[in-house]
């Protein structure tokens, strides 16, 4: 009977364990249920649109970054498209072997192994890197047929940027790169707005007209709608929006002249500046030695990085804009209008010049001890007298001479449409206290004022900023903000923005002053210091060499530059405007090291005002002479200018652009320098095609300024901001020591 019981009792825990379990299944089946029919049925409409968006990718249309091109048409900066080879990194378990097993399909070479590994540290794992870019078709097929051996790595069809004339205005044109990590974390800050235009962007400018003009050059990114497989492959495109191109950015520089000038100066160093002074159009921007801004654009390998960065020549220093130099006697000039213009000194004033200057202790020496007799103003700027301009920086002042050659714009910003321009020093009391911390060196001494009168001592300016000033005296104190960029084109709407310099305010002098310092530079060159050089010209033209100190000498210390090491030894300097009436070419020009200025940068600065005045091309011999320092005025017969071929370029794949001069474009050149007629400057549009179209002659580059009401520009959307850039390289400073300072004319 117990058993039966227990039997039982078994049974109902069996049936109750039994249901409960039947109950659990049934209770999770309709969660199954409820499930299915929310998914089903409530959110059917959502769900299936989110599906449709997961088999859909939205993809960036990298819009083709604008061209430059010179002031005639001529294409400085394209694009041209190539396929690369990419991997990325996170998808690949072993780079190293994956790359090997590449090389044995394409070439990689040592080169590509070093940029890779330089591009992987500076990116993200999930981002592709290009380990061979410009494939040919025969390795894209050899790939694509062992595509599945190697997941993580891709084809991929990209622009590239291209400089057909290489080394040729580079510090103007500057490069592009790939954007790195401080450049991205920036970019963070953008707007939504901007940060979509910039999708897909690898690439952006990192010096010059490219860096400055980023947002012109990058035009709109576009997008496209494609269908994608389970791998991410995309199968079908459903739905674009094409990509704006950039605009076409017009510069005020002429590349034949530009060759040219880069060609005179040979394997030396320097700067040259070329304003006009009726616009502050730049007619040339140079700073020698150059670089290849080519070797930028897909990531410059380590070697050519070293070679770049540590080269004693500072290739990479764009001297013309961070380049600061004693102005030497070049300065003299503007020492003698600030006398002029604070009364201090008139025109028929006296100073006996017996060779040495007495302030004190020390005695300021002139160079061999040369004793120039009765000195008037307009002489001690024609001979160059170091004694008058050593006593008049006494009289003036140091605080005085800072408040009349400030205004000039020595030691600020020009504020030209270059970035990375620096100041330089214009020293006054006020800068010495700020410039140190011990209490002897804050303190401004009686012989540091004399230095500055012969544009030695603490000054230190720019080649843009002496070019300027002299540009301010020429028009009689009528100033412009100086430009590169002529105008912007619209590729698509051919409309043109004229990129007109800013008129700034004018500076007062009296009409009297300003026509006497350009009549004593006028005397530099048809008595003066440069009088062989300019020897024959047919322009009037007036000048100022200058001889500045790389290094300091101390007192009494006589100066050979034979036994001095070369980077030490004293640069070479002149400033010029021409014509004399109604000055349309304002110039400073540098060469390091090279010594006395009516040697060696005096000979440049006659053949720059040749071709823009005269329309005239120097002769080989005569360049050969110029380069070595041999030459005073031309030998040999000059050439046609605006008959001259552009100089040699080549494009993406190593063939020859054209280089034969548009006859339809040209314009009759300036027969003389009396001439009031303007060349007509015809600057042929540049299309988004590319295409380097001819150049129209030198005479072009002194057109008369634009006039009447510039077209409207394209709509643009809100400004795409330009990162923050790391500095240029570092480079010694070219400022001479304080010290007892002698001077060359």
């Amino acid at each position: 009977m117990t058993e039966l019981k227990n039997l039982e009792q078994e049974l109902s825990r069996f049936r109750a364990r039994l249901w409960a379990a039947a109950g659990f299944v049934l209770f999770c089946f309709g969660l199954l249920v409820f499930r299915l029919y929310t998914l089903q049925v409530v959110r059917h409409d959502d769900l299936a649109t989110q599906a449709e968006n997961n088999r859909i990718a939205v993809v960036p249309i990298v819009p083709n970054r604008g061209l430059i091109v010179d002031r005639n048409g001529v294409v400085l900066a394209n694009n041209y498209s190539a396929y690369t080879l990419e991997i990325t990194p996170s998808k690949v378990d072993d780079v190293e072997a994956t790359i090997d097993a590449l090389s044995r399909i394409v070439e990689i070479q040592a080169r590509d192994r070093r940029r890779f590994k330089r591009l992987r540290e500076e990116s993200k794992s999930f981002e592709s890197i290009p380990i061979r870019t410009r494939l040919t078709d025969e390795e894209v097929a050899r790939f694509t047929a062992q595509r599945f051996r190697f997941p993580g790595v891709d084809i991929q069809a990209r622009l590239f940027r291209h400089y057909p004339y290489g080394e040729l205005a580079s510090h103007v044109l500057g490069y592009i790169g790939r954007i790195n990590q401080r450049e991205a974390d920036a970019m963070e800050d953008w707007s939504d707005e901007d940060q979509a235009n910039y999708r897909g962007t690898e690439y952006i400018g990192k010096l010059g007209i490219e860096q400055s003009y980023e947002r012109e050059l990058h035009g709109i990114t576009g997008f496209e709608e494609v269908e994608t497989s389970a791998g991410g492959r995309a199968v079908r495109r459903l739905r674009s929006n094409p990509a704006t191109p950039g605009n076409t950015v017009h510069l005020s520089i002429d590349i034949k002249l530009q060759a040219l000038i880069e060609r005179l100066y040979g394997d030396r160093r320097g700067a040259l500046v070329a304003i006009d002074p009726r616009n502050g159009e730049v007619l040339a921007f140079v700073s020698k030695p150059t670089f290849d801004p080519n070797l930028f654009v897909d990531g410059i390998d380590s070697e050519n990085w070293k070679e770049l960065n540590e080269s004693a020549d500072k290739p990479l220093l764009n001297r013309a804009l961070r380049g600061t130099y004693p102005p030497g006697s070049t300065y003299k000039p503007f020492m003698a209008l600030a006398a002029l213009n604070t009364g201090k000194r008139n025109p028929a004033t006296i100073i006996m010049d017996n060779g040495v200057c007495l302030v004190g202790g020390p005695k300021f020496r002139s160079p061999e001890n040369e004793r120039g007799g009765a000195m008037n103003m307009r002489r001690a700027i024609v001979e160059s007298s170091n004694v008058y301009f050593y006593s008049l920086a006494n009289e003036l002042g140091v605080d005085t001479i800072h408040d009349q050659m400030a205004p000039l714009g020595f030691g600020r910003l020009t504020g030209i449409d270059l970035k990375g321009e620096v100041t330089g020093i214009l020293p006054s009391t006020e800068w010495k206290r700020n410039a140190y911390k011990r209490a002897e060196q804050r303190k401004w001494y009686a012989g540091e004022t004399i230095s500055l009168g012969i544009g030695q001592g603490y000054n230190t300016f720019t080649m843009l900023q002496l070019a300027t000033a002299l540009a301010t005296v020429a028009s009689d104190g009528q100033r412009y903000q100086p430009r590169v960029v002529r105008e912007i084109e619209n590729v698509l709407t051919r409309e043109r923005h004229v990129s007109s310099s800013q008129a700034l305010t004018p500076l007062v002098y009296k009409p009297e002053h300003t026509a006497f310092i350009r009549e004593a530079m006028y005397g530099v060159t048809q008595e003066g210091t440069s009088t062989r050089v300019f020897l024959g010209a047919g322009y009037q033209s007036g000048g100022k060499t200058g001889t500045a100190q790389a290094v300091g000498l101390r007192q009494n210390e006589k100066y050979v530059a034979s036994k001095v090491d070369e980077y030490k030894r004293d640069h070479s300097l002149y400033e010029a405007f021409a014509p004399v009436e109604n000055p349309r070419v304002a110039l400073a020009v540098i060469v390091e090291n090279a010594g006395f200025g009516a040697e060696a940068a005096a000979p440049i600065a006659r053949r720059v005002l040749d071709y823009l005045l005269m329309d005239q091309y120097p002769s080989e011999e005569d360049i050969a002479a110029v380069q070595i320092g041999k030459a005073a005025s031309p030998i040999g017969v000059p050439r046609k200018a605006s008959a001259m071929p552009l100089p040699r370029g080549l494009d993406a794949f190593g063939a020859d652009v054209p280089t034969a001069p548009d006859t339809a474009a040209s314009a009759a050149p300036l027969a003389s320098a009396a001439s009031a007629a303007s060349a007509s400057g015809a600057a042929s549009a540049a299309s988004g095609a590319v295409a380097a179209s001819s150049a129209a002659p030198a005479s072009a580059a002194l057109s008369a300024p634009a006039t009447g009401s510039a077209p409207s520009a394209p709509a643009r959307p809100a400004s795409v901001p330009v990162p923050a850039l790391a500095p240029p390289p570092r480079h010694p400073s070219n400022a001479a020591s304080v010290a007892a300072s002698k001077e060359l004319p």
